[in-house]
């Protein structure tokens, strides 16, 4: 890939296990094989939504590599390397770089209380970056928020190329610095708001919706984007806030593709919610 463009959709992807709670290599195969016929434009790998906190390093790495083998070449790809120090995220961003990807996301520390302020916040990113082989991208999110005046000045980083911003406010910050949209349910507000693309658990389930949307934003068919915005807005949150993981995956058996079982200790979903789920996601699976 010759140019990083951080526009477009990219699938925030589930990661697909067997029975027994192992990474399901073949699924990971067959999933990107159909989610490569699309136009998303690139995924995130081992995120919240891919069960990134439950993977160890080495199956993170696992599966980075197995989806750079399976990717398009055309297509990007973000591994999520946040780890609550930057000497973790930083081998993670390693290995993230000799597995094939082309960027990597890290999220804010916040596990001890000093780490949630902006002058550690910028400790953390700048030294992230200094010590990374790939870009680094931001996600902020409300629980542990970065503020704007923050994020203004770590955009002057040369190698923090932007800010996924899932359910906290879009705010352009400088030229050249991409901002991401998290947050399916009001993608379209965060597009008319400035952002270049967005970054979407659900897109692993319904791609074409997704891109529908995008592509209606993109050559300013309105009334046809909000249609897409409606239609996708009560699934989103199905298989984000209602239901989660285990939404989110049945979403995808829906729709021809592996989701599978979510990974201890978290579980299944009862037979009311797939049905719920089913429901909601009749018009969006092809």
């Amino acid at each position: 890939m010759e140019e990083m463009k951080l526009t477009g959709i990219f699938a925030a992807i589930a990661t697909p296990f067997d029975h027994e709670g192992a990474i399901y290599k073949t699924k990971v195969q067959h999933n990107f094989e159909k989610w490569n016929q699309t136009a998303l434009s690139g995924y995130v790998i081992a995120s919240a939504s891919g069960e990134g906190v439950l993977l160890s390093p080495e199956e993170r790495c696992l599966l980075w590599e197995l989806s750079a083998q399976a990717a398009a070449p055309n297509k990007l790809l973000i591994a999520d390397a946040s780890d609550e120090s930057v000497r973790g995220s930083v081998a993670l961003a390693q290995r993230a770089a000799a597995a094939g990807c082309h960027a990597v996301l890290c999220g804010v520390p916040h596990f001890y209380k000093e780490m949630q302020s902006a002058g550690t916040q910028m400790l953390y990113f700048r030294s992230v970056a200094d010590r990374s082989p790939l870009p680094v991208l931001i996600h902020n999110e409300p629980r542990i928020m970065i503020a704007p005046e923050t994020t203004a000045l770590l955009s002057q980083h040369p190698n923090i190329a932007g800010i996924v911003e899932t359910g906290t406010p879009i705010r352009p910050i400088a030229d050249g610095f991409a901002v991401l949209a998290g947050t399916a349910s009001s993608v379209l507000d965060a597009l008319e708001g400035g952002a270049q693309g967005a970054v979407l658990p659900i897109a692993s389930a319904v791609p074409y919706a997704t891109i529908a949307l995008w592509e209606a934003f993109r050559t300013r068919e309105k009334e046809a984007a909000r249609d897409w915005q409606q239609r996708l807005s009560h699934p989103s949150l199905l298989v984000t806030d209602v239901y989660g993981i285990a939404g989110l995956k049945h979403a995808m058996n829906i729709n021809g593709f592996y989701g599978g079982p979510p990974r201890l200790p978290l579980s299944g979903l009862s037979l009311q919610a797939r049905q719920e789920i089913e429901s909601a996601f009749h018009d969006l699976v092809v």
